[in-house]
């Protein structure tokens, strides 16, 4: 690899001419490849409700009025939004019991299963990451 540098006015721009070109093309690809999946992620994870929703169904299913009962703070109308997103996005299984009244389950679907080794790596990461901090802000 060459580094050529030339001083123009007086701006410095530096030109690198590199051997390996397609290897750094590579390398590019696969970080605008992570990016669009962390894109991804946050479109179908993002928002102060589901990660919230998706640790409740870990444990199991639950009707709608144990959910809500469980997560403070959230209305009822957000809540049947954010459960309609992760059902459209195959996370989530809404399942109609036919009682009177009507029971709505809701569990998570084959595909959200597998997101249950994510979840436990975000909550341990989480706990180190509260255990470092709260270290710094006491001062050792």
């Amino acid at each position: 690899m060459q580094v050529v540098t030339r001083k123009y006015t007086n701006n410095l721009k530096v030109i690198v001419i590199d051997n390996q070109k397609s290897k750094t093309k590579i390398k590019m690809k696969k970080c605008v490849n992570n990016l669009a999946s962390l894109q991804f992620i946050l479109q179908v994870l993002g928002g102060k409700w589901k990660l919230h929703i998706l640790s409740i169904l870990y444990f199991g299913k639950k009707r709608f009025k144990e959910l809500e009962r469980e997560i403070d703070g959230i209305s009822a109308k957000m809540l049947i939004k954010e459960l309609k997103d992760l059902e459209a996005a195959g996370i989530v299984n809404r399942q109609t019991i036919n009682t009177v009244p009507i029971t709505v389950e809701y569990s998570l679907t084959t595909d959200g299963l597998t997101m249950k080794p994510l979840l436990e790596q975000m909550n341990e990461w989480a706990v180190k990451f509260q255990q470092t901090t709260s270290k710094k802000s006491a001062g050792y």
